[in-house]
């Protein structure tokens, strides 16, 4: 059993978190305070990818990141259909997951504990890692646990913008259905059974940390 699919799935998704966690936590933060109209306009579209189909947005990747697309053409690196490529379909759709439960859990956040960390002579950096940060932990956890999820399952926009090349740029989800179509049920099972492990972990592992944040 040739194993690729299983370590460049939990690459492309382990890098897609990292990205995901930063840029979903810097638009929360900053939108959660944001004037009221504003907000409404830019959380509607940093949140569209999760409502549009993903080969809409395979579509729209390789239209920018082709070779004739705006940013694929200043780069003299191919970034389509290479194992990479799987990580920017991945961050597109997963961010929103991360970005909206984030942004939940700033807008809960008491602002009077900044303002005390203000008057203390704090910094608004030191204010954030070490007070509100620790405080939206539960939401930012989940976040990150749900993002991640979400990139080790992606198939439509993956399949499109970093296609299927054994060895290469094949993942688990994109195994699945080419050894469907190629009528090897026995192991599209077994890559199933690979997933669904892994779900099964990542979801326990959020209920885990869940239950320990409700009792603290």
């Amino acid at each position: 059993m040739d194993l690729f699919p299983l370590f460049n799935s939990l690459r492309v998704a382990a890098i897609s978190t990292v990205v995901t966690f930063f840029a979903g936590i810097f638009a929360a933060y900053y939108i959660a305070r944001a004037p009221r109209g504003l907000r409404g306009v830019v959380d509607v579209i940093l949140t569209l990818p999760l409502v549009l189909p993903p080969t809409v947005i395979g579509f729209f990747l390789l239209k920018i990141l082709g070779p004739r697309g705006p940013v694929g053409a200043l780069f003299e690196i191919r970034l389509v259909m290479r194992w990479y490529s799987a990580i920017f379909a991945s961050v597109v759709v997963a961010f929103p997951l991360m970005y909206r439960t984030a942004r939940g859990a700033f807008a809960a956040f008491d602002p009077s504990l900044r303002h005390a960390g203000q008057t203390l002579g704090l910094s608004n950096t030191f204010i954030f890692w070490r007070i509100t940060m620790p405080n939206c932990r539960a939401g930012i956890l989940a976040g990150t646990i749900l993002a991640f999820a979400r990139a080790l399952g992606e198939y439509g926009a993956t399949s499109m913008a970093a296609g299927f090349t054994p060895g290469k740029t094949a993942t688990i989800s994109t195994t699945v259905y080419q050894l469907w179509r190629t009528g090897d049920d026995a192991g599209a099972y077994r890559w199933v059974a690979v997933n669904i492990a892994i779900s099964f972990v990542v979801l326990l592992a959020l209920n885990f940390f869940e239950g320990r944040q409700k009792r603290a």
